[in-house]
């Protein structure tokens, strides 16, 4: 069904934009005029931002903002795009990418020229636009348009299909060419640009940069010693001052989340501030969440530098249960996760971490080192709960050996998540033996530093004041109606009703 859209209205200044877009278009012959199109979607302007920037506001405060740079005219092309059949040719993976460019002395930056205008289109009507000059149809491939991306990918991983990870990869119109000397990255350039002169591809020479012992790719900074962080954006992160909105918080954990490979426990110090962002949460902005948000700046401008890993050596995976978190891989446990058992946290970890880093785990030699022994017969015992059995399953596709380490030698997994806190008048009552296996130890009392509170904390004050915590989300607060049917509060205890109705 042909979808026809009317011209938007303009002010003189926006008319002004339009005109000037157009005629730079038509006049290289990008666009011609059309009268007959069943397709046709409107013009609409935007403003052009550029980066943020840190500014002082009519306070003399400084908040993050984007600068109006000029104007960029669009082409409306949702209905048109509603109607479309989907091209989902894939995109290459960014840790991938970046994994295979970095470690190699010279690089070569090559930016595709007004990449998407380069690809000639077949069903030219379709993409018809109006603006107050009359109706206009694009002979090359034009910005708006859902399959654009996968098109243009689809074309130059074509063009260059025999080069790509042996010396270039291809990110859209962006190339990056490497290689372990001068010479050859230079030869491997010489190729590069006789495949891009055959094909008529052209380049943005002024965007390009030639035989660089570094350089910036999607926001990292490849080199032979490794991948980083652009300083350029850490530090317009780090001078960014305290949110004051669940607007900035998300924006402010969305840009720090882009580098989280980089920051260790990433997830422990970032919680306090998602917490923040559900909608029925009150904004408040103490002194916990401002730990957090500074700890991630810290962390953020001391970040180090990651090495590719050395496919001919295997790989060792440490793991630890978590009662709230594994940190790395950022993955937190359940309600229903929370109740397993020590021997299925385990092997949830195990899994988790296969799945996680499976790319790089599949078909080398995976060591496992756990500190809880019974993990170790796992595998090779006949009966167990079907949830375990599905796990072992998923496990026989890797070359798998598990490897028992004790707590007190496998730190880098435990970070010392077992040390029970003792008070002063007990302490030298009884030493600290570290040595002692996890299955030795029948009483722990561990604290939570997430919920100082006992568990019935909430049903109480609940039961005495009908008012639920604000700090609660509505799930949680749900939840906690549920739970509470089922207590009733007498000064000072609290009964339960029992399915058989004894108290």
């Amino acid at each position: 069904m042909p979808k026809r859209d009317a011209q938007r209205r303009f002010n003189p200044n926006m008319k002004e934009v339009v005109r000037k877009e157009v005629m730079k278009l038509f006049n290289v012959g990008i666009i011609y005029p059309i009268f007959d199109s069943k397709w046709v979607s409107p013009v609409q302007v935007f403003p052009k931002k550029s980066g943020i920037t840190v500014v002082k506001n009519e306070a003399n405060e400084l908040v993050p903002t984007r600068m109006t740079m000029g104007w960029r005219v669009c082409i409306d092309y949702r209905k048109l795009n509603t109607v479309t059949s989907k091209d989902h040719f894939p995109f290459p993976f960014i840790d991938q990418m970046l994994e295979r460019l970095a470690g190699h002395s010279h690089y070569c930056f090559l930016d595709g020229y007004s990449g998407y205008n380069q690809i000639a289109l077949e069903d030219q009507e379709k993409t018809t636009f109006t603006c107050p000059f009359g109706t206009f149809a694009y002979r090359r491939m034009p910005f708006g348009l859902c399959n654009a991306p996968a098109t243009f990918q689809r074309c130059m991983m074509s063009i260059f299909s025999d080069m790509v990870e042996r010396f270039i990869e291809v990110f859209m119109d962006d190339f990056y060419v490497f290689g372990d000397s001068f010479d050859q990255c230079l030869h491997n350039l010489s190729k590069v640009l006789a495949r891009c002169e055959r094909t008529n591809l052209v380049l943005n020479w002024e965007k390009c940069h030639f035989m660089v012992n570094q350089g910036i790719v999607l926001g990292h900074v490849i080199s032979s010693k490794g991948i980083e962080v652009d300083k350029a954006k850490i530090d317009l992160i780090a001078s960014m001052p305290s949110p004051t909105s669940v607007k900035e918080v998300r924006s402010f954990l969305g840009h720090a989340g882009f580098y989280r490979r980089f920051i260790k426990d990433f997830s422990k110090i970032a919680r306090p501030m998602c917490n923040l962002l559900p909608k029925d949460m009150d904004f408040v902005f103490d002194q916990d969440y401002e730990n957090a948000f500074n700890a991630l700046k810290k962390m953020l401008t001391s970040a180090p530098i990651i090495i590719p890993p050395d496919w001919s050596l295997p790989f060792e995976l440490q793991v630890d249960k978590k009662p709230h978190a594994i940190y790395y891989a950022s993955r937190t446990l359940n309600d229903a996760q929370l109740n397993y058992s020590t021997t299925e946290k385990e092997l949830l970890a195990v899994i988790f971490a296969l799945e996680k880093f499976r790319s790089y785990l599949i078909t080398n030699k995976v060591i496992v080192y756990t500190d809880h022994a019974a993990l170790k017969y796992l595998l090779a015992k006949k009966d167990a709960k079907p949830r375990l059995i599905r796990w072992i399953l998923l496990l026989q596709e890797f070359d798998l050996e598990i490897k028992d380490k004790k707590g007190s030698e496998n730190v880098v997994a435990n970070h010392l998540s077992r040390l029970v806190h003792v008070s002063n008048e007990e302490e030298d009552l009884l030493p600290l033996r570290e040595s002692f296996l996890d299955e030795q130890l029948f009483s722990i009392c561990a604290l939570n530093s997430l919920n100082p509170f006992p568990w019935f904390a909430n049903i109480v004050n609940y039961l005495c004041t009908n008012e639920l915590p604000t700090r609660l989300s509505t799930f949680q607060r749900d939840k906690l109606r549920k739970q509470a049917r089922y207590y009733f509060w007498d000064d000072p205890y609290l009964f339960k009703h029992c399915p058989s109705q004894v108290i």
